[in-house]
């Protein structure tokens, strides 16, 4: 709590950025007066999956972009628990994929909220869906035989 309002922080790489990023963060605004929200550096993101497609500055300038975020700032660590402390954090709020990972915050006073994504969009499978979509065409390309064309004379 600061000056009596609840402080939210919801962090995510938000890379790709998709409606159900969007829908965890409106989530998380709902749940107090302030919203905090992590973006995860690049050389995080790649300390434990695939480097984000879109480059951090530009995933950080996304999110400020949003009305509903009021601040946006880089996520360094998957450790939460000092930024908890430095910004009074009241409530945290993850995606589903993380259930039981942050649970620790709880003993700092922290409601932790995992945010059900089920089984709509996510930037995994926008990743694949291009990459297959890719591959249709290129392969599609590869197998026309282009037809020769005739000179006007």
């Amino acid at each position: 709590m600061f000056n009596n309002k609840t402080v939210v922080y919801t962090s995510g790489t938000f890379d790709m950025f998709h409606t159900n990023h969007l829908k965890m963060i409106n989530y998380a605004r709902g749940l107090g007066d302030l919203l905090i929200v992590g973006v995860s550096t690049d050389e995080l993101v790649s300390s434990y999956k695939a480097a984000p497609i879109i480059p951090f500055n530009d995933r950080l300038q996304i999110i400020e972009a949003l009305r509903i975020v009021d601040i946006a700032i880089p996520q360094h660590t998957l450790d939460h628990t000092e930024i908890v402390k430095k910004l009074h954090i009241d409530a945290f709020v993850v995606g589903d994929d993380w259930v039981g990972k942050y649970d620790y915050l709880e003993e700092l006073g922290v409601k932790v909220f995992y945010f059900p994504y089920g089984n709509g969009i996510s930037s995994s499978s926008l990743k694949k869906t291009i990459h297959d979509t890719y591959d249709q065409v290129l392969n599609a390309v590869q197998k026309t035989k282009p037809e020769k064309i005739k000179k006007s004379e």
